[in-house]
């Protein structure tokens, strides 16, 4: 594989080349050549105004449903979504069947993805079967290549066990990810409680079912010096209570989805399916402090919450609607469009670079002679998003027919290329 970027922006701090005009020469999945002109005659070429390259992105909290719920997604298909929305590095949810707590299991996510251009990492259950209950195989699961431990879509209800969780991974100096939801208090809730869910009358999800969560895991952070990371966040005071821990030197980050900043619950008066979602959308005064907690660096990181649903589990009343939808190749866009005052390299720290550090990954630099880890994208088209566009396998999208703004081009990745649409050439 040879392929030229032409006259490209280099957005990677690590990198000596930062935030400079380069021709970029990449061959056989190593960056060959980094200078102002190059010419390869037998490279395959990419040129178009206003490209920039930057280290590969990275999804926290993406739902691949392999093994078991292939007729949703499958590690194949979701590699092609991930690639179309710019990302070579993906955490995959343990709420498959079987459920993703034995080594076995994330050996069989490791194997079946090692050919395609994304990296898939599988999040190891923190509990048998996700359900609560006994601690899984941790230790077995981090030497198989689980990158972090969650109960992805189910998390950990119980105080004591959610504790043994944090010092068991400590030892590992491995990553705990709670998806921010008492189950308890969240009962029989549709949306964000508040007018709006008056107005509509349907039964309301408090904010406090998020914060009472989030404030007992800092605590228990706190308490076992252990690292967490609290994604979906969705209320003003989990920001703040964020914001605090941090401050108090806690192991905590967080991430936020592009659907929290984006949207609010008074978007769901036509009762859209697409927009139900866990944690629910909260009002607009969350909304606009998630957009804050961003802008202040308080949010480490932008998650999908890739969560693929066929048309059964849409199409019906909102009472019996599955949550989620899909994000991956929407992400960046959407983010792009409600928060164009981000410079670009506050944008590739939230997709790419606090992820890395974080979680332990490769900090892969746009350098010559380096791995070429690189994602092209582009801030300044706009465009419709369409369903006959979606690579997914399911099309839960609230983005259909909405105008965005900001093209993912393609990834460079494990010896791998996958493009969407760019001006390409064949030399």
């Amino acid at each position: 594989m040879k392929l030229l970027l032409k006259r490209v922006t280099i957005a990677d701090k690590y990198s000596p080349y930062n935030g400079l005009n380069k021709d970029i020469l990449v061959i056989d999945g190593v960056i060959e050549k980094i200078d102002v002109s190059i010419s390869a005659d037998d490279a395959t070429l990419i040129d178009q105004e206003g490209l920039i390259v930057s280290p590969g992105w990275v999804d926290v909290f993406a739902h691949f449903n392999d093994p078991g719920l292939e007729y949703k997604e499958t590690l194949e298909t979701g590699s092609v979504v991930a690639a179309a929305g710019g990302f070579t590095n993906v955490f995959v949810l343990p709420n498959t069947k079987p459920v993703v707590s034995s080594k076995s299991t994330v050996e069989y996510i490791v194997q079946k993805s090692r050919s395609l251009a994304v990296n898939i990492h599988p999040l190891g259950a923190i509990s048998q079967n996700a359900e609560g209950k006994e601690l899984s195989e941790m230790y077995d699961m981090f030497n198989s290549g689980a990158v972090a431990f969650s109960d992805g879509l189910l998390p950990v209800q119980t105080p004591g066990l959610f504790l043994k969780a944090l010092q068991y991974v400590k030892a590992i100096n491995g990553v705990i990810i709670q998806l921010p939801i008492d189950k308890s208090v969240a009962k029989f809730g549709l949306i964000n409680e508040g007018i709006t869910s008056t107005r509509l009358g349907l039964p309301g999800i408090p904010a406090i079912a998020e914060e009472l969560l989030v404030s007992r895991d800092i605590e228990l952070a706190k308490y076992t010096g252990s690292k967490i990371h609290i994604t979906g966040i969705s209320t003003a005071k989990s920001v703040q209570l964020i914001k605090e821990a941090k401050e108090q030197g806690v192991n905590v980050t967080c991430s936020a989805t592009p659907y929290h900043l984006t949207f609010c619950d008074e978007d769901l008066a036509d009762y859209d399916t697409n927009l139900k979602t866990e944690p629910p959308l909260r009002n607009k005064e969350d909304m606009l402090a998630l957009r804050q907690g961003v802008e202040e660096g308080i949010i480490d990181c932008i998650a999908s919450h890739h969560l693929p649903q066929n048309r059964d589990y849409k199409i019906c009343e909102f009472e019996y609607a599955a949550p989620g939808m899909i994000g991956l190749e929407t992400s960046f866009a959407a983010v792009n469009t409600i928060m164009p005052q981000l410079n670009t390299q506050r944008l590739v720290d939230l997709f790419s670079n606090n992820a890395r550090r974080i979680f332990s990954l490769r900090q892969n630099i746009v350098d010559q002679k380096e791995v070429a880890d690189l994602t092209i994208f582009e801030r300044e088209t706009e465009f419709i998003y369409s369903a006959s566009s979606i690579k997914s396998k399911s099309k839960n999208s609230p983005y259909i027919d909405k105008q965005l703004k900001g093209k993912v081009i393609g990834i460079i990745n494990k010896d791998k290329v996958y493009l969407n649409e760019t001006t390409k050439n064949e030399g």
